[in-house]
């Protein structure tokens, strides 16, 4: 018995590690490979799971039409349980997210096909937005994540747009949001980790932080703004992770020309 013991043991154990590697494989392709700049903008993203592998995914790409797309989002659970309902989601935004239709419709669309094949006591936040580079327009469509907070050189604050998130109720139609931005404008997106990281007496670092750091650092690059935010939000709980935190800046460089 004791033979038999020695044996197993290490196949198991070798076979748990094996899971998570492939799954921490799976969860790299979640994410973009790393930040994207153009003469118009730039976008990066900071993100950390709690655990080998989570539930927050994004991704930002070019329409055909020359526009910027990209989404961010965050799935109720952590772990493999959660990065699992993340790349059926992912897969699930990818087959109709270069359709052309606005963010509000592909959400729409996005929340229906969860619902066809549902996963129980799973659904997704999510928020989906296009840039014309051109005009500097941005349209937002956000199903369940907190509000995008909207950096200028004059002020700081959230955009009023919010929705109920995917998978729970079908039949949902999704709020457009449409902004005009500016050169030196930056609007940061994250997921609810970041807002709810706590410290010892369960304070959560909250918008109001998040407005207090944003506000005047319109001259700041998307690199700096995200370091700022995150060091910020891992001082104040200490270190203490509790949830999956997935943050993301699109910045108009300050040489931007609208042509609206």
């Amino acid at each position: 018995m004791e033979v038999a013991t020695a044996v197993t043991a290490p196949r198991e154990f070798d076979l748990h590690n094996f899971e998570n590697e492939e799954a921490r494989l799976v969860q790299q392709a979640l994410l973009p490979t790393g930040p994207l700049t153009s003469p118009t903008f730039e976008i990066a993203f900071r993100s950390q799971a709690i655990a080998e592998v989570g539930g927050d995914f994004l991704d930002y790409f070019y329409l055909a039409d020359g526009r910027l797309g990209f989404y961010l989002a965050d799935v109720v659970g952590k772990g493999l349980s959660a990065a699992m309902y993340a790349t059926l989601a992912m897969g699930t935004i990818r087959a109709i997210h270069k359709s052309g239709q606005t963010p509000g419709a592909v959400l729409d669309l996005f929340n229906h096909r969860l619902l066809v094949r549902p996963v129980p006591r799973r659904y997704c936040a999510i928020q989906y937005a296009v840039l014309n580079p051109a005009t500097l327009q941005m349209q937002c469509s956000n199903a369940g994540l907190p509000y995008p907070i909207h950096v200028t050189e004059r002020s700081c604050k959230p955009l009023n747009v919010g929705g109920i998130p995917s998978g729970i109720f079908d039949a949902i139609q999704y709020e457009l949001y449409t902004l005009q931005l500016a050169p030196g404008d930056a609007v940061l997106f994250a997921t609810d980790g970041l807002h709810e990281a706590a410290d010892l007496d369960s304070n959560e670092f909250g918008v109001e932080r998040l407005i207090e750091l944003c506000g005047g650092s319109c001259h700041d690059s998307a690199d700096v703004l995200l370091d700022r935010v995150m060091e910020a939000a891992k001082a104040h709980s200490g270190g203490r992770q509790q949830d999956d935190v997935t943050a993301v800046v699109l910045k108009v460089l300050p040489t931007a020309a609208s042509r609206s």
